[in-house]
């Protein structure tokens, strides 16, 4: 069975979700020149690790925040080193930031919620970057957050932001695997990964919202633990949220 056209995204979606993650990213980066990988964790370096397997000049990109923890700035150094592969940093424009910081302080997120900072560190530099790209493939799971990810599909348009061409696609390749998936294919194939995993951290993010959890609770437990339980997104993925609705 050939693919359908990716223009017809639930045809396309019901191809791609009866592939494995390798024939989906293949099939990605078959269907768009304009493609990238977002990384930031465990899952996006599986991804990248397949996805040089189709194309050795695949684009990377990462967002820093300026929050982020040592360890895993190391992280992202070790993965750049580890394939050979440029990796594109990028970072909250100073003109936004700056006087965010000025106003509220590094902390506000404790007083009045992690929407406002997420939006100045992590959504706007993600606009922007995507805003040059016609598609990217992201690492998410749907077992990441069953609140807010348990539905996504393997492919999707993002709804939530604007591509070159105004259009923008997601592929969302490990959305059927587990964590267990995950790190099966991490030692298999002897894939780096982020340190702070070592020492109980699940999902990671910036250094001051992510902490360690316990036995039995759910990794995203650990972000931005003293809000209210509901939606733990920062909106990287706003249409998880939106869907949900």
């Amino acid at each position: 069975m050939s693919a359908p056209n990716y223009q017809d995204v639930d045809a396309f979606d019901e191809y791609l979700t009866a592939l494995q993650p390798k024939q989906i990213v293949k099939q990605a980066l078959e269907s768009f020149d304009n493609i990238a990988v977002s990384f930031s964790g465990a899952e996006d370096v599986v991804l990248i690790d397949l996805a040089l397997k189709f194309n050795k000049n695949v684009k990377v990109f990462s967002l820093d925040t300026g929050r982020l923890h040592p360890e895993t700035y190391e992280f992202m150094e070790t993965v750049r080193k580890h394939y050979g592969i440029q990796i594109e940093v990028v970072s909250p424009d100073p003109a936004e930031l700056e006087p965010f910081v000025k106003e509220k302080g590094l902390f506000s997120f404790y007083e009045d919620g992690h929407n406002e900072c997420c939006a100045v560190r992590k959504i706007n530099p993600l606009r922007r970057q995507l805003k040059t790209l016609d598609a990217w493939i992201t690492g998410q799971r749907k077992d990441q957050s069953p609140g807010t990810r348990n539905s996504i599909p393997v492919f999707q348009e993002d709804s939530g932001f604007k591509g070159a061409n105004e259009k923008l696609y997601k592929f969302n390749p490990l959305a059927n695997w587990s964590s267990e998936d995950v790190w099966n294919y991490i030692k298999m194939f002897d894939v780096p990964y982020n340190k702070l995993h070592e020492n109980g951290f699940v999902s990671i993010g910036c250094q001051p919202c992510t902490r360690p959890v316990l036995p039995n609770q759910h990794e995203r437990e650990g972000r931005w633990w003293w809000e209210n339980e509901g939606g733990k997104e920062c909106g990287l993925h706003a249409t998880n949220i939106i869907t949900k609705q």
